[in-house]
């Protein structure tokens, strides 16, 4: 099982870097597990770029539908967020004191442990180095 960081996914639905070399991996290897949080941050980046005049109204339209026809298509398979994850992540960002891992990031390591995901797939490079840390196979976008 992958799971798909939310700075990976997002590249499935906006033209950026690695956005050829996501949509190949997600062709090739999926379904992709994500999280509710992978949801709700998915939609506040689109609506910051939307705000920021990086995307237009209509492409955050269009992203936002792709994304729900994703999970519904089941090609996207979504995961809750659950209270022990959220104690986990506390717990790894303890076990891992060298890498300046942000709050939500150890989350989304935390529900990939949780859901017994092998892979994790982001774009991150902080985040990159804590799930290597912490055994995953890591699929690199950056």
């Amino acid at each position: 099982m992958i799971y798909a960081d939310t700075s990976a996914l997002l590249k499935r639905y906006l033209h950026e870097a690695f956005s050829e070399e996501f949509d190949t991996f997600f062709q090739q290897r999926g379904p992709l597990s994500i999280s509710r949080l992978g949801l709700v941050e998915a939609r506040c980046s689109l609506a910051r770029r939307r705000r920021n005049k990086l995307i237009n109204p209509k492409l955050e339209q269009i992203a936002v539908k792709e994304l729900h026809s994703d999970i519904s298509d089941g090609v996207l398979q979504l995961h809750a967020v659950a209270d022990e994850q959220i104690a986990h992540a506390f717990h790894l960002i303890e076990s891992l004191p060298a890498i300046p891992l942000r709050s939500l990031d150890a989350v989304h390591l935390a529900i990939a442990r949780d859901i017994q995901a092998s892979d994790f797939a982001t774009a991150d490079k902080t985040q990159a180095e804590a799930a290597t840390a912490l055994g995953f196979t890591v699929h690199r976008f950056f």
